[in-house]
């Protein structure tokens, strides 16, 4: 049911999977339940190793270096 008034659609929503957060911050990482319960889901992501930091992106010089080793096939006349 939406609020009155409200013209959004309805789509379902999914429990939270607090069994396995529990499991993770206790069991796996073994915090303390203070810091498991004081992490941001950031923090907890981060440490669960969801999040990855980009890799940096190519220097032009490395993308010269690549462009003169592997040129475009020219195209058939």
């Amino acid at each position: 049911m939406t609020a009155a008034g409200s013209t959004a659609p309805e789509t379902p929503v999914s429990a939270f999977p607090w069994d396995a957060v529990l499991a993770l911050g206790l069991s796996t990482l073994r915090w303390r339940p203070r810091d498991l319960w004081a992490a941001t889901p950031r923090e907890l992501a981060a440490a669960a190793g969801l999040i990855r930091p980009r890799p940096d992106a190519l220097a032009r010089a490395d993308l010269d270096r690549l462009l003169a080793a592997h040129p475009d096939p020219e195209a058939p006349r």
